[in-house]
């Protein structure tokens, strides 16, 4: 059965790599085994697109954005349920109603604050927020903290440590689950965002990022499915190879936290 239900989820996968490996005569027919085989089409998206350049720009973004999402909202979180202090409450609510507001709703006085700072046109608006936290990562890391036995943070203050020394000693390891998961979030929705590089990004072809270098490819070859399959194919590669890296995390994190309170 589990094997039935991955094949249902693969099968796109595969479709997508079978027909770019297919000439451009055989992808425009109902055959799903390329004939012969024409890996060329790899290189022909490389000769067509500067895709290592896009790629370079995209890895930017999603790794910085990543670490400031991760470094920002661990204090954070920490603060919201490890520590004891007056208003608590209020600031996780106030934390929580920012998750109601989309990001079309803020973006228009988001757009003239970049505008008159002059980040229009590079990278760092999509990079610099990340550094400020993000609510959603926030709330995550505060319910997983909460699960954490409150008996090691009170055995390490009775030996003299710090609520720094806490979080980054005791705490952190233990959420090492929680703290990939959110890394990895991050990651993907930096690497797949197409509305935020597109807005803030302007007309320097320099920096765009793999979104928007494949959103213009499909409308120049779109009826080139053999290319656009290609392009789409190397595009998930580095997220399919990151995913299945990542799950030794998971795994590890999962056995640190096999202590009962």
């Amino acid at each position: 059965m589990l094997i039935s239900v991955a094949a249902v989820f693969l099968a796109p996968f595969l479709f997508i790599v079978l027909t770019s490996l297919m000439t451009a005569s055989q992808a425009r027919t109902a055959s799903l085994w390329p004939r012969p085989f024409q890996p060329s089409n790899y290189r022909d998206v490389f000769d067509t697109i500067d895709l290592i350049r896009y790629t370079w720009n995209t890895l930017q973004i999603a790794i910085l954005s990543t670490l400031g999402v991760v470094i920002s909202s661990i204090p954070v979180a920490y603060a919201l349920s490890r520590m004891q202090w007056r208003g608590r409450q209020t600031a996780f609510l106030v934390v929580l109603a920012t998750l109601m507001l989309p990001f079309q709703v803020t973006i228009v006085p988001l757009y003239i604050v970049y505008v008159r700072l002059g980040w229009i046109g590079h990278l760092t608006p999509l990079i610099v927020p990340a550094f400020f936290g993000d609510a959603f990562s926030i709330f995550l890391l505060r319910q997983f903290f909460m699960t954490i036995p409150q008996e090691l943070s009170d055995a390490a203050r009775v030996d003299g440590a710090s609520e720094w020394q806490i979080m980054t000693r005791v705490i952190v390891p233990l959420a090492k689950p929680a703290i990939a998961a959110v890394a990895l979030f991050s990651f993907l929705y930096s690497w797949n965002d197409l509305f935020g590089p597109l807005l803030f990004l302007g007309n320097n072809p320099k920096i765009y990022t793999l979104a928007i270098g494949l959103t213009e490819f499909k409308q120049r070859y779109g009826q080139a499915w053999e290319l656009t399959m290609a392009a789409s194919a190397l595009v998930m590669l580095p997220v399919i190879v990151l995913f299945f890296l990542a799950q030794k995390v998971f795994i590890e994190g999962v056995t640190l936290t096999g202590v009962k309170g």
